[in-house]
């Protein structure tokens, strides 16, 4: 079994796109000048849409099969940096404070237990004018079984989020949903 969004056959591409499709893609605004860093990048599913789009990309994933795949996935952009590492635990250091124009995470947030500090920490790392746009899932559930093993999951309730959002010091811009989602557009001023 070939484990890989990358690889997925259209209809479970398009599937996919309930969580972050085409109005997902367009909130991002993307350009040749910019640089973009994904919370959890995994096999790079969005990256290979993305990394072509932008000056610079950085992907972070906890899990090093993940990393690897996406590192397979993502050789042909000389752009792409991967990190293996929990985003609310690794050290970006100063030099990377304010250095992303666009921040982006689908269904990545509800492994954060901490969700305040992760907004936190992309406050800090978003430019002036940088924006945020972060998928979660609708889903409610504390967690995922996978037939041999069960994952706790931290669900993400939209008030909640908004809230996290707000002592950030973040603006939200706009806020909508799709069948299995809801999008946050998240703003630096």
């Amino acid at each position: 079994v070939n484990n890989d969004p990358v690889h997925d056959p259209e209809p479970i591409k398009q599937y996919m796109d309930k969580w972050d499709g085409q109005d997902f893609i367009d909130e991002l605004q993307l350009t040749p000048d910019k640089s973009v860093l994904e919370i959890g990048v995994g096999t790079g599913r969005l990256a290979v849409k993305f990394c072509d789009k932008c000056k610079e990309f950085t992907g972070i994933d906890i899990s090093p099969k993940t990393i690897e795949r996406a590192g397979e996935n993502l050789k042909s952009f000389s752009n792409a940096t991967l990190v293996c590492a929990d985003f609310t635990e690794y050290d970006f250091g100063g030099a990377l404070s304010g250095s992303f124009d666009v921040v982006y995470s689908s269904l990545t947030f509800m492994h954060i237990k901490d969700k305040q500090k992760a907004i936190n920490i992309v406050s800090n790392l978003l430019k002036p004018n940088g924006r945020f746009v972060l998928s979660t899932d609708k889903n409610m559930q504390t967690e995922i079984d996978y037939g041999s093993r069960k994952i706790t999951v931290y669900p993400d309730k939209p008030e909640k989020t908004v809230m996290y959002i707000k002592n950030s010091g973040l603006q939200l811009e706009k806020q909508f949903a799709t069948e299995f989602a809801n999008i946050f557009v998240i703003k630096k001023v």
